[in-house]
């Protein structure tokens, strides 16, 4: 794959990010929202007149507005540029799969190495949820259990490419699926439990913060991999359609 071939993936795979970006922000905006807004509600209910004299930095309507949007794009923007330059290097080598496929294939990976499994262990919190004096501490254990998801799937993915030459793609892709478990496993137990949730708060409202969360990343992940598939088929095929007419031509057929 040439330069240009990449430099254009590049790009297309950010403005998918971007059109990604903006089917997650209507999500966030309609299901997540009004669930931060009721975690803020039982946060000023429960900290006493003296939340009422902390002065507002940002309003909260600019926050659920041009703030969620603007977090939301730049988001989608970086990770499917990050997401293209790792479709250039996948393409061919994860199987026989044409570019629409593998750019599916691709985000459900990344979807689930990215997200899922580290949320599963550390799952996202709405307002009045965590101590702020542990935030640091949060933060770097979620990002820790993040790399190493991501580095564990690759080296899955390797581990299945050299195994399926000895022993077959399906025992291959088994071995290297119950490694990748297993060794997920072993971390999820050794890393730190944090539980801050405080006293009386609804479990409701945590439960449907959650879902709006692993809802809002579905849609980014799910709507980038049908853009960006569509626009790498578009890209990809001319050229291998003239690949094969030119051999055609060649063998005289």
């Amino acid at each position: 794959m040439n330069s240009t071939t990449v430099r254009n993936l590049l790009v297309r795979g950010m403005l998918a990010g971007l059109g990604a970006g903006v089917l997650a922000l209507i999500v966030g905006y309609f299901l997540g929202e009004p669930n931060v807004d009721s975690a803020i509600g039982f946060e000023e209910a429960h900290a006493g007149h003296s939340h009422g004299d902390e002065v507002e930095l940002v309003s909260r309507g600019l926050q659920s507005t041009a703030g969620l949007a603007t977090g939301i794009l730049i988001y989608g923007v970086a990770f499917g540029g990050i997401a293209a330059l790792a479709y250039c290097f996948a393409l061919g080598r994860v199987g026989r799969f044409g570019p629409r496929a593998t750019a599916l294939l691709l985000s459900g990976c990344a979807l689930l190495a990215v997200y899922v499994v580290p949320f599963l262990k550390y799952p996202a919190n709405p307002p009045a949820v965590g101590n702020p004096d542990t935030i640091g501490k949060r933060t770097t254990l979620y990002l820790l259990m993040m790399v190493l998801s991501v580095l564990l799937a690759i080296g899955a993915t390797i581990l299945g490419k050299r195994l399926a030459a000895h022993i077959g793609t399906w025992y291959a892709t088994v071995v290297a699926v119950l490694g990748f478990t297993a060794v997920i496993g072993i971390a999820y137990a050794f890393l730190p439990v944090i539980n801050e949730v405080p006293e009386h708060f609804p479990a409701a409202l945590l439960w449907r913060f959650r879902l709006s969360a692993v809802a809002m990343q579905i849609t980014l992940w799910g709507g980038f991999g049908l853009l960006f598939g569509e626009l790498a088929e578009r890209l990809l095929r001319p050229r291998a359609d003239e690949a094969a007419l030119d051999r055609a031509v060649a063998t005289g057929r």
